[in-house]
């Protein structure tokens, strides 16, 4: 809807969530809410479309003569919509006078810093006001009581130590306005609209999803302790634009959520995928396999595959080839699993081997860290081999971190392995 790029928040919290339902009623809300009724159409019409490829001959020749209970009408009812998270019980805004509770809830439902995903979707427009859709759903509640009024539930995603309230409390008031506003009625779990509020220190956001889920998770079942979101998986991977045939590593892949974004959005890329922890390369497989499953699910007429290998190595001492690889791609450890010590003697030996797997003048590698003391550090040692051109800062669950894009430097780099 819009973004606000140095929003200005007042230090008491009552003033602060004042403004933001204030802001409610200043938003151009027009043109995103077209952009979402355009979408939801498109989805339905793909999802009837689905249902009736999959409907069997049997089923059809049944339904055909005469046989109708138990149709589509049981298996979506109302095209309703579920919510993975939690309902957050809340109760109204102040000076609201509604009987229904806001449609509000919070990333887990706790009042303290929230990660910052920008996991779904938003659509900015630069239109002006009052939305017309919502003036339709309000003259329809008023008027003909058999009109549709849409459902929807406020989703805030609040990261940064300056604000004066919590994600709760922004989600409920900013909800409560949004109500007010359009006169839509509060469901926490089958909503139609999704609006969401995400505040990182002083940017705001204010979206509406256009997916039911979010996509951080998309094309990953099997998690780990540190699985790294799809979304920033595919940013990282956009960083260091791969070229078709280009072979791109990471050597510690967890459970293969950047090999896997690679290989769904760059399938002619060729991925590997590895790691020195066996249940991590065991996740990272089953990944693979499950990816693989969906791919044949879209096309049963042929068994697909993907462009991607996962192997268990030490990150030291790997078994490829010198200057075999056009881009590194990881996410290295950040120390808080274990003991940022180690990460003095294991970022500079990380990055030799980088580069001695990498093209010389042509490779890149995009490395995610938090432990930015020790990866400038380390590069330093091994600024013969290579050139920090970029850095991108990120919030990764709360934590400060940077994405580093680095380019292979002209110079060979020496293979000190004792044998191949």
């Amino acid at each position: 809807v819009q973004e606000f790029k140095d929003y200005q928040f007042k230090e008491n919290k009552e003033d602060a969530l004042k403004d933001l339902e204030d802001l409610v009623k200043k938003l151009p809300w027009t043109d995103p809410l077209k952009v979402w009724e355009l979408n939801n159409s498109l989805k339905k019409k793909k999802t009837k479309r689905k249902k009736h490829n999959l409907q069997s001959p049997a089923s059809r020749g049944k339904l055909s003569d005469g046989g109708e209970e138990g149709g589509a009408d049981q298996n979506n009812p109302n095209d309703q919509e579920d919510c993975a998270q939690s309902p957050v019980a809340l109760e109204a805004a102040g000076g609201q006078d509604t009987e229904h509770p806001q449609g509000v809830t919070s990333r887990n439902g706790v009042e303290e810093e929230e990660e910052e995903d920008g996991e779904q979707p938003d659509v900015r427009a630069e239109a002006q006001a009052s939305s017309e859709s919502g003036s339709k759903a309000g003259e329809g509640q008023a008027g003909e009581g058999e009109a549709k009024v849409l459902r929807f539930r406020v989703t805030c995603n609040r990261a940064g130590d300056k604000h004066s309230f919590t994600s709760n409390e922004a989600a409920r008031d900013f909800g409560g306005a949004v109500q007010e506003h359009f006169q839509w009625k509060a469901d926490m779990t089958n909503f139609d609209v999704e609006v969401l509020l995400n505040i990182h220190s002083s940017e705001v956001v204010v979206g509406i999803a256009l997916t039911e889920e979010s996509l951080h998770r998309r094309n990953i079942t099997h998690f780990g302790p540190t699985t790294l979101r799809s979304t920033l998986a595919y940013g990282m991977l956009r960083l260091c634009d791969p070229q078709p045939t280009d072979i791109i590593v990471d050597p510690m892949c967890g459970t293969g959520a950047i090999p896997i974004e690679g290989a769904a959005e760059w399938p002619c890329c060729y991925h590997i995928a590895g790691d020195n922890n066996p249940q991590a390369v065991k996740r990272a497989a089953n990944n693979i396999s499950s990816l693989l499953r969906k791919n044949e699910s879209k096309d049963s007429s042929a068994a697909l595959g993907a462009p991607l290998d996962v192997i268990q190595w030490d990150i030291c001492r790997l078994p490829l080839r010198t200057g075999s690889v056009d881009v590194v791609v990881t996410d290295m450890p950040f120390g808080k699993i274990g003991s940022k010590k180690k990460n003095w003697d294991l970022y500079p030996a990380c990055l030799m081997e980088m580069g001695r797997i990498c093209t010389p003048g042509t490779g890149r590698a995009v490395l995610l860290t938090q432990d930015k003391k020790c990866f400038a550090k380390a590069l330093s040692r091994v600024g013969h081999i290579w050139r920090r051109a970029q850095t991108v800062w990120v919030n990764v669950g709360g934590l400060h971190a940077a994405v580093y894009l680095l380019r292979r430097t002209p110079e060979p780099a020496q293979d000190t392995r004792p044998f191949w």
